[in-house]
């Protein structure tokens, strides 16, 4: 299949999905270790139709990556955190680039409301989210202020399949 479309230039215009895209979606997104034989067998086409539309899927950036979905607190990251950040206007990108440097940094989100970013951190363990919030979030000059939410229990809901 192709690689990701990352840094290899714009994007073609989006194509709209049809019913088969959307199940191959599906499909991928419960298991993306899912071959395309199986694909082809569970959406009803060739695998040469399965593999064409797979490889259409991740050029146009529809499918961003294969990946593991983790269990973080199993992977020794048993604290995780929403941290919502005030920033100074207009300096998203220069923050959105300190933050992916973040150790734990999981999601990254520019919002509109009572404040400007929402960041989605896991870390070992309290101490540790303590450090990157204390010291390293707000030393970056752009952070105006921040406020952490701390998760009791989450899930993921993406189809299991």
């Amino acid at each position: 299949m192709a690689g990701s479309p990352e840094g290899s230039g714009p994007l073609p215009p989006a194509r709209p999905l049809d019913a088969i895209d959307q199940d191959i979606l599906r499909m991928l997104q419960a298991d993306g270790r899912a071959s395309v034989r199986s694909v082809a067998d569970r959406v009803h086409v060739s695998r040469a139709n399965a593999y064409a539309r797979i490889n259409r899927l991740v050029e146009d950036g529809v499918i961003r990556g294969f990946g593991a979905r983790v269990d973080h607190e199993r992977a020794g990251h048993s604290t995780s955190a929403y941290i919502t950040l005030k920033i100074v206007q207009n300096t998203w990108r220069t923050v959105r680039e300190q933050l992916r440097q973040l150790p734990g940094a999981s999601h990254i989100a520019l919002v509109g409301g009572d404040f400007d970013v929402l960041l989605l951190v896991h870390t070992p363990d309290n101490r540790a989210l303590r450090e990157l919030v204390l010291t390293r979030l707000q030393a970056i000059p752009e952070v105006l202020s921040t406020r952490t939410l701390l998760v009791f229990e989450e899930e993921d809901l993406e189809p299991q399949g």
